[in-house]
């Protein structure tokens, strides 16, 4: 294995971050994050990576930066990590913080005094689109990025892009496209969009819901879209995150075309679903969703909010030394597989 050292940029050169404020637990041990860039190169592996794993393997979750306290697991300048496989062999590693406004140190408002929804940590997924990359967090644009992790901007489509997009977007396998949405503090408070394939927004439509709610995940069948509209809604209090949980608020599981239109809604019992494991349509007109739910309050996460992408195929491992070791703690994170270039 070879190592370069770190890359090269000044926020990151200060000796490592000591403090005598106690760490949360979020932020100690394998929750620790990473204090550095690194690129590594012919990692060493351990057993035998199939010749047919051939692209890029990448992952997302929250890095504060040195010196920084974060008050929350999902907050943090999201960091980048990826894994080149190509031949049996992993040419290399290396990972990068997603260079955006807010990580320069902009400021989240316009001149107008406007929300700048290119104000972005970037820390909760990472998908490909219509041959681009884009690093994502609910709450404001997407992030492009290049197959080598270096920072492109923030994408809204050639101006099409109004609102934010959901961290949890989701790609059509039969016609490609990639379909997603926001919700808001302001009506409409929840928006409908699709790309196509080939990565213009083609369509947008507002969903009417009663109040601000935290809508952080959704599902699509053939034909629907299913919207879960469920009491974590958003409350400033001033204090951690902006989410309560809402006793009037109720619970309802939506169906609508993906052409827009009105929505048909199912009552159930008050819960909160952070993430839909899929959707389908049987055939007579209804859908069903699959779906992993906490009905604890968003205040109390529970384990079943993090994800850690995982291939029970798989029985090799890659080493790259002590830091590429730790890279690979379970934090809170999400991964998407791309093809090679």
């Amino acid at each position: 294995m070879k190592q370069s050292g770190k890359a090269e940029d000044p926020r990151h050169q200060s000796p490592e971050f000591e403090s005598e404020t106690p760490l949360p637990s979020y932020m100690a041990g394998p929750y620790a994050p990473i204090d550095d860039e690194i690129d590594s190169t012919e990692l060493e592996v351990a057993g035998a990576l199939p010749a047919e794993l051939d692209g890029r393997y990448f992952r997302n979750g929250p890095n504060p930066l040195p010196g920084e306290i974060s008050p929350h697991w999902f907050v943090g300048d999201g960091m980048l990590h990826g894994v080149r496989l190509r031949t049996g062999r992993a040419q290399w590693y290396r990972n990068r913080w997603v260079r955006t406004l807010k990580f320069d140190g902009g400021s989240p408002l316009r001149e107008d005094g406007s929300l700048n929804r290119a104000y972005s940590t970037a820390n909760t997924s990472i998908i490909r689109h219509g041959g681009r990359l884009f690093a994502l967090v609910e709450g404001s644009f997407p992030i492009e990025v290049t197959p080598a992790l270096d920072t492109v901007g923030a994408c809204d489509f050639a101006g099409g892009l109004t609102t934010a997009m959901t961290a949890h977007p989701k790609q059509d396998p039969i016609t490609g496209e990639l379909h997603f949405f926001d919700y808001d503090t302001r009506p409409p408070f929840v928006t409908y969009h699709r790309l196509s394939a080939a990565g213009e927004l083609v369509f947008s439509t507002p969903v009417d819901v009663p109040r601000p709610t935290m809508m952080h995940d959704f599902a699509i069948t053939d034909n629907h879209v299913i919207w879960l509209d469920l009491p974590v809604t958003l409350q400033f209090s001033g204090k951690g995150l902006p989410f309560e949980w809402s006793d009037d608020y109720g619970a309802r599981i939506g169906v609508m075309s993906k052409n827009g239109g009105p929505v048909r809604w199912f009552e159930v019992e008050p819960c909160y679903v952070f993430h839909v494991g899929n959707a389908c349509e049987d055939g007579s007109a209804t859908s069903a969703a699959r779906t992993v739910t906490s009905t604890r309050s968003a205040a109390k996460p529970s384990s079943s909010m993090t994800s850690i992408a995982t291939n029970p195929l798989c029985t090799s491992s890659v080493r790259a030394g002590t830091r590429a070791k730790r890279c690979s703690s379970p934090r809170p994170t999400r991964a998407a597989r791309t093809r090679a270039g």
